[in-house]
């Protein structure tokens, strides 16, 4: 009574609908997406690599300044 009915295999017919329509601007919109991360995140590198020589510059300057201040 409480058992499933399952159809046979071979009356399964597949439909056109399986797949969805726009799965192509679907994957190229995920490459969009993944290019432009990609690009942000090595601006971003850029500009945290850029900050931490520019630190270092002005630790070095200011050393050299003070030792030329002292003697």
């Amino acid at each position: 009574m409480f058992t499933p009915k399952y159809p046979t295999p071979d009356t399964y017919t597949p439909t056109h609908h399986t797949v969805p329509e726009h799965t192509p601007l679907v994957a190229g919109g995920g490459a969009v997406v993944l290019v432009v991360g990609a690009v942000l995140v090595s601006m971003l590198l850029a500009v945290a690599i850029t900050a931490a020589s520019v630190a270092v510059c002005a630790v070095v300057l200011k050393s050299l300044l003070n030792q030329e201040r002292k003697h």
